[in-house]
């Protein structure tokens, strides 16, 4: 796991698994986690990393309900979650939903934990909306296109977006069984005046990168959606993503648009 400090108040970490980036935010005498790295030893050094740098982590707040990103309560295990309505909304209908993708993670990669992964109901924030960390506050915005649910969150006074499963370096906009390219470009929208305004990006996956980065990638995304709404399978994919594994997201991408 790597860890970077990006402002005196946020440090992103990034697991192994997945490049998948989780942030611990401070406002004062408060800090939150969002989202969660993947591994337990990343969990655990977690707790040890935000106790060090003096991050109190009193909650947990996550992007979306991939399983991926509700992992903290293994490294804070008395700290409640938060997530956007439409992401509690998701959690209700899909009972058991994370924690079986997470068994077929943890048996695919011979992976233990010390217990079964425990999602006790989130608490529900509007979105868009805010919500107050310590002397601080986040401000909550929605997203879907990804999956149907999420929200990004702003830290206006350490100029951090923390965007969720968009704007990666590694990974082209991923369409899952619930998102939609109209939803996703309407996002894009929605996020696109917070990252010309960030000094930097936390996207779901590939680690922190400048807002000047994250705007280019933006409209490489954009325009990646656009193509294939209209071309479907030959939508070009962006440039420095082409490899296998992103050839195959957008296969699964055109099958999803197409059916």
């Amino acid at each position: 796991m790597q860890a970077v400090a990006l402002h005196p108040d946020v440090i992103v970490v990034v697991s192994r698994a997945y490049a998948t980036s989780a942030v611990l935010v401070r406002g004062g005498s408060e800090a939150f986690l969002i989202d969660s790295p993947v591994f337990p030893d990343e969990l655990e050094a977690l707790g040890a990393l935000a106790a060090q740098a003096e991050f109190p982590v009193v909650g947990l707040l996550t992007t979306h309900g991939d399983w991926d990103h509700l992992l903290g309560g293994y490294a804070f295990p008395e700290a409640p979650l938060g997530a956007a309505e439409s992401t509690a909304a998701r959690m209700i209908s899909s009972p058991g939903e994370a924690q079986r993708e997470l068994r077929e993670f943890d048996e695919e990669m011979y992976v233990v934990r010390p217990r079964p992964l425990s999602l006790p109901g989130a608490q529900q924030l509007p979105v868009p909306g805010h919500v107050d960390v310590g002397e601080r506050s986040l401000e909550l915005h929605p997203t879907g296109g990804h999956t149907v649910d999420g929200m990004a969150l702003w830290a206006p006074w350490a100029g951090v977006l923390v965007a969720g499963d968009y704007l990666s370096p590694v990974e082209i906009p991923m369409i899952s069984e619930t998102g939609s390219v109209s939803q996703y470009l309407s996002t894009l929208r929605v996020l696109e005046p917070l990252v010309a305004e960030a000094s930097h990006v936390v996207p779901g996956h590939g680690g922190p990168i400048e807002g000047e980065r994250a705007l280019a990638i933006l409209r490489e995304d954009r325009t990646y959606l656009e193509a294939l709404d209209a071309a479907g399978a030959d939508a070009p994919l962006p440039l420095a993503r082409r490899t296998g594994s992103q050839r195959s997201i957008h296969a699964k991408n055109v099958e999803r648009i197409t059916r």
